[in-house]
């Protein structure tokens, strides 16, 4: 059988269409009609299942959103900005980008995401240690699993923090009946190849007002003043996303419901089969709060005094039986990028890294699939 992958892209069929208009107009830049639209599509599937006027700005990357957002709320030299540990490196790097400092805080063990009352602490050590408090509160919805929004938003509240929801992983995960990335005063989307729907690479900003969106959009271009000739009064960026990647995104969109619930369906079908496999844990999330993660990825744990074998061990076995793999996020306390940034550890994050692993979990993956990596996980038991 052909190689089982992690997350592979599914078109859904409509994404020719609007790519093939862009070449026949000549829209192939950075803007134009299916940008427009795709922010639109967005904003009309957001405002489904969100609390707050919604206002989305289409960019180059989730990665760019998250500086924008810090951009935005004015990070720069000198402030302080507290990162969940547990997380992928484009979480953190754009703190640095404007010169502040990442503080990280460490996950609790019902979502893996950030805990809490360690966010409490860390906020009141910080303001003891420095005299000011942190900046911003960048929380993530790890494997799209959403984190203790009501209670990180109390948190940040009560200390005047705006939070920053890194959704790249949680498209469509809920969130006491509100989408992950609508929550925070900024939210960001990831539409990379992996994700749950791609523009090939690609992201987006959620803003709560017109006047917010269209201050991102300026700063996404260059912070081109409105003169008939270019003057530039602040540093710009080139963010925004092309037409052609936009078509894409458009088709990407009338099957984003039908790829968030097959993601589901594959994760019930991993915690099923694999519930009689002593040693072997499907991250099941507890919360609060009522949830509905995407399960972006599934994530196992094992156990290697019951199993008899580890994680490197396990992802070994199914890399030869052509199944891709991968360990769950190295902490960014761990990094060595990071070694001196302020930290808040529990173990948490620490001991999922050591012993998780991310199994196939993409639209592409067939229920046939699905049997065969528990057959091979299985059978190494033996």
């Amino acid at each position: 059988m052909s190689r089982i992958w992690l997350s592979l892209a599914h078109m859904g069929g409509a994404e020719q269409g609007f790519v093939r208009e862009a070449f026949d107009t000549n829209w192939v830049v950075p803007l134009g009609p299916n940008v427009d639209g795709f922010e639109r599509d967005l904003e009309v599937w957001l405002s489904q299942h969100s609390r707050n006027e919604v206002h989305v700005v289409a960019l180059a990357s989730g990665t760019s959103a998250i500086h924008l957002a810090l951009v935005m709320l004015g990070i720069a030299p000198g402030d302080e900005v507290i990162c969940q540990s547990f997380t992928f490196a484009a979480t953190a790097n754009p703190i640095c980008y404007q010169g502040a400092t990442p503080v990280f805080v460490d996950s609790e063990l019902g979502t893996w995401n950030m805990d809490p009352e360690l966010l409490e602490q860390t906020i009141c050590d910080r303001l003891e240690k420095t005299g000011r408090l942190p900046k911003a509160i960048l929380p993530v919805h790890l494997y799209g699993v959403p984190a203790r929004m009501n209670d990180i938003l109390r948190v940040a509240d009560r200390y005047g923090i705006p939070v920053v929801e890194d959704a790249a992983e949680a498209m469509g995960s809920l969130y006491d009946g509100q989408y992950c990335g609508t929550m925070g005063k900024y939210g960001i989307l990831s539409f990379n190849g992996n994700k749950m729907i791609t523009t090939s690479g690609g992201g987006a900003l959620i803003c709560h007002s017109k006047e917010e969106a269209d201050r991102v959009k300026f700063f996404a271009t260059q912070a081109r003043e409105p003169f008939p000739y270019y003057q530039h009064e602040h540093i710009g960026f080139n963010y925004r996303l092309s037409n052609v990647s936009a078509g894409i995104g458009r088709g990407q969109m009338q099957v984003v419901d039908a790829h968030i619930e097959r993601r589901r369906a594959i994760h019930r079908l991993y915690a099923d089969l694999l519930q009689e496999v002593p040693g072997i844990t499907v991250m099941e999330p507890v919360s609060n709060t009522n949830i509905a993660s995407n399960f972006w990825l599934t994530c196992i744990l094992v156990d290697p005094a019951i199993v008899g074998y580890t994680r490197d061990e396990l992802a070994a076995k199914l890399f030869a039986a052509d199944i891709e793999s991968r360990p769950l996020w190295k902490p960014m306390h761990l990094q060595p990028v990071f070694a001196q940034a302020p930290s808040y550890t529990n173990g948490v994050s620490e001991e999922v890294f050591e012993c998780g692993l991310c199994i196939p979990s993409g639209p592409m993956v067939s229920d046939e699939d699905v049997q065969y990596i528990v057959n091979q996980i299985k059978e190494l038991r033996k």
